[in-house]
């Protein structure tokens, strides 16, 4: 997928590669045919309402999940890996080069640990035979990096708030000095204040160590700040991906404009109305037949209704899975009528 728009961290080559990924729950279709690349170094958000299948795409890339069609390729030293193609040892070795950032930093930390226990349970548990010594230069070394104080490294998780939790959950994810980081709702349970300091130390460490993000929300202001790239999806599949400035400036996907009226409006003077998407969200385990948002779509016509668009680029890096993209570029980003 050509994109002439590249961000400050990419760098060469895609990390990740996901081809026609498809998820089913039994009759539920909560992923449906999802393709996209991950770029190295740069953090890709992705976004949509609950139920939209962006948390099952998470797992599905760091084989938490094992039915899973399609292809999740991993790009290391120029060699390509089909994750899931990996079993047993291969697998469990694979997986220092993934980490996964959980949503809640209250029930992801055993209260049984120490500090220093939690952070070093992936380099304890992996295949890389470390020495104790080893193990504890590495916990330091991170712990530093995410800005936790060394003393806190003989305490339990009960002693601190919610946004030193969170910098706990972080060091754990990047102790193993992972390429690859699935940031699902990361900060979505800390408050606004944290999540500020949260994004920027998120940041910092990228820069640092040239990680590369899949960042997992529903706050669009949040993915704005941390994103290079933003992905939106809407009942198991993508409508449209492209880089953050336009999509947050010229969205083509009524769906993602949609979304962008629903951010509230600081302006106490503003007259603007959110647009109210009539009709209920598909069921996924019945989606109908043509687009996946026609059902609500405020311009949906016969094609849409009989007829799944294909998800092509039709700008340069801007990906949509729309039949009417470019004839309703031009319409205001709200859809206000």
């Amino acid at each position: 997928m050509a994109d002439n728009n590249q961000s400050p961290h990419a760098q060469g080559a895609p990390l990740v590669r996901i081809e026609d990924m498809r998820v089913h729950f039994g009759p539920v279709k909560a992923v449906d045919g999802v393709s996209f690349d991950i770029r190295r170094g740069e953090t890709l958000g992705l976004v949509g309402e609950s139920g939209s299948g962006k948390t099952t795409v998470g797992r599905a890339i760091l084989r938490a999940l094992d039915d899973i069609d399609g292809k999740v390729r991993f790009t290391l030293d120029d060699t390509s890996t089909d994750l899931r193609a990996l079993r047993g040892e291969k697998l469990r070795a694979f997986r220092k080069h993934m980490q996964l950032i959980f949503q809640d930093p209250y029930s992801s930390l055993n209260p049984r640990m120490t500090v220093r226990d939690i952070i070093a349970e992936p380099l304890e548990a992996g295949a890389e035979k470390l020495s104790k010594s080893e193990i504890d230069t590495r916990v330091r070394e991170i712990a530093q990096k995410c800005r936790l104080n060394l003393e806190h490294l003989r305490r339990f998780p009960h002693a601190f708030s919610g946004g030193q939790r969170q910098r706990i959950c972080i060091a754990r994810a990047l102790v193993s000095n992972p390429e690859f980081v699935v940031c699902d709702e990361s900060v979505s349970a800390l408050d606004v204040s944290i999540q500020a300091d949260i994004l920027n130390l998120l940041m910092d460490l990228q820069d640092e160590l040239n990680t590369t993000y899949l960042f997992i929300a529903h706050d669009l202001s949040v993915v704005a700040q941390i994103s290079d790239r933003v992905a939106v999806m809407y009942v198991g599949q993508l409508m449209e991906l492209t880089d953050t400035v336009t999509l947050f400036e010229r969205p083509l996907h009524p769906y993602t404009k949609a979304l962008f009226s629903a951010i509230p409006r600081l302006d106490p003077q503003s007259t603007f109305e959110p647009v109210r998407l009539a009709g209920d969200i598909p069921n996924p385990s019945d989606p109908p037949p043509g687009c996946r948002f026609s059902t609500r779509c405020p311009f949906a016509r016969d094609r849409c209704r009989s007829e799944q668009p294909a998800w092509r680029e039709v700008q340069p890096g801007h990906l949509v899975a729309c039949h009417f993209a470019e004839d309703l570029a031009d319409e205001p980003r709200s859809l206000s009528r």
